[in-house]
């Protein structure tokens, strides 16, 4: 059948208005959901407080719900002052806390990199402004933060409505809403709030062992501030083992000066990272606990964990800040010298005869639940699971372990409490 002249005219331009159309819903999904903005730092250490690992993906929070979920829950929260509560360090003049990066990918989502765990601060006087200590141990409760996520999402109040009502009221730009435009209300209303609140509740089924009994119907022992129970995390988001009752919060570690503690020792000797000598390099502790964090394998990946590793390994301690007010008694110190030479220096001098080794847990009598708490099964199957991921990194050390790394001790008055392991 031989189409007309009209006819003809009347299909292409329906099939160029059809590719227009493809065309600009296609570039609109990028837009709102795919597009990403390059995050642009002064410095490294502006970039390790604030720095995405990669993770919007999986972990990311859409920024405007985020930002309004202590206004719409605060009986869920431990306290007064939003997600300050749960002790995260809080620079002044910055709009999220340490330990938090803001990104592009589509809209403004909220992730955690490393500095969740790895700053802290300290002041001289109450009035005092806080000094930020990169790579020290943070004071944040973190588990109360993933209980205040999961108990947000259960609650009726987490629907469209009452965080909209919220969000309306914050006034970031010209736009007013929130600083949000009309369509973006639209997804946030109809999209992002609801899956938000579906991810919620999935990713708290991947921490159902954090609630389990332990004995005598009494439950595992909250983390408390500064801790974590890290090779529980790795063991349940890793490898995916079954759960069982072990328990083993401990001190989130100082992470500068980590070019000391790798490698070999003076005699030659391999180093070993983590509490329990897991593993023999910076590489892999960065690569797991990023993993952890929802950051994907992909090559971006892989480069920032060695710019991490780079950084880390070379960042120095902080220095004592009391040295002018507070003058070191030079006598006391040169008695106190040779008490360290005579029964610390062998297992904490860098590099020594058995700092980042494996002391024996029956010679240090620290308590055993963080060593229980991993296994050489475990460490098989975290190889076998990054192997399967296509990254290359050394592998954990796969044996039981039977004790605690002794670490060196530079930066030791920003590394309270001095308790092995800090588990105790």
């Amino acid at each position: 059948m031989k189409l007309s002249p009209k006819t003809k005219r009347l299909l292409w331009t329906c099939g160029v208005l059809l590719v227009l159309l493809l065309a600009g819903g296609g570039l609109f999904t990028w837009i709102k959901f795919f597009r990403q903005e390059k995050q642009v730092f002064a410095n490294e250490a502006e970039q390790f407080k604030y720095g995405s690992l990669g993770a919007e993906g999986d972990r990311g929070i859409p920024y405007y719900l985020w930002l309004v979920l202590p206004r719409v829950f605060p009986d869920l929260m431990p306290g007064p002052g939003g997600y300050k509560s749960f002790g995260v360090v809080w620079e002044e003049g910055h709009e999220i806390p340490v330990g938090f990066s803001k990104k592009t990918v589509g809209f403004e989502r909220i992730t955690n990199n490393c500095a969740i765990c790895h700053t802290a601060t300290w002041r001289a006087r109450e009035e005092e402004t806080p000094h930020v200590v990169i790579a020290a141990g943070s004071p944040v409760r973190l588990q109360e933060m993933l209980r205040f996520l999961f108990k947000a999402a259960h609650d009726p109040r987490f629907n469209a409505d009452s965080i909209m009502t919220e969000i309306r009221l914050v006034s970031a730009n010209d736009y007013g809403n929130g600083g949000l435009s009309f369509i973006d209300r639209q997804i946030y209303r109809y999209l992002l709030i609801p899956l938000t609140k579906k991810a919620l509740l999935e990713q708290e089924k991947q921490f159902t062992w954090m609630n389990r009994y332990v004995s005598n119907n009494q439950p595992k022992p909250p983390w408390g501030p500064g801790r974590d129970d890290a090779m529980n995390l790795t063991k349940y988001f890793m490898t995916s083992m079954p759960e069982d009752d072990t328990v083993g919060p401990t001190d989130f570690p100082s992470i500068w000066n980590l070019g000391i503690r790798s490698g070999k020792d003076k005699a030659g000797k391999q180093m070993l990272l983590n509490w329990t000598g897991d593993t023999p390099a910076v590489r892999s502790v960065l690569i797991d606990s990023a993993l952890g964090l929802g950051a994907p394998p992909r090559p971006w990946f892989l480069q920032r964990m060695a710019d991490l590793d780079r950084y880390l390994s070379n960042l120095p301690p902080p220095a004592w800040p009391f040295g002018h007010a507070n003058p070191i008694n030079q006598a006391l110190a040169a008695e106190g010298q040779k008490i360290y030479a005579r029964d610390c220096a062998s297992c904490h001098v860098p590099r020594g005869e058995f700092t980042n080794k494996v002391i024996p847990i029956a010679q240090i009598g620290t308590d055993p639940e963080r060593m229980h708490s991993w296994s050489k099964a475990a460490a098989e199957e975290a190889n076998r699971k990054v192997k399967e991921m296509g990254i290359d990194r050394p592998l954990m050390t796969e044996l039981d372990p039977y004790g605690y790394v002794s670490p060196p001790l530079d930066g030791l008055w920003m590394r309270a409490p001095y308790l092995h392991n800090g588990s105790v």
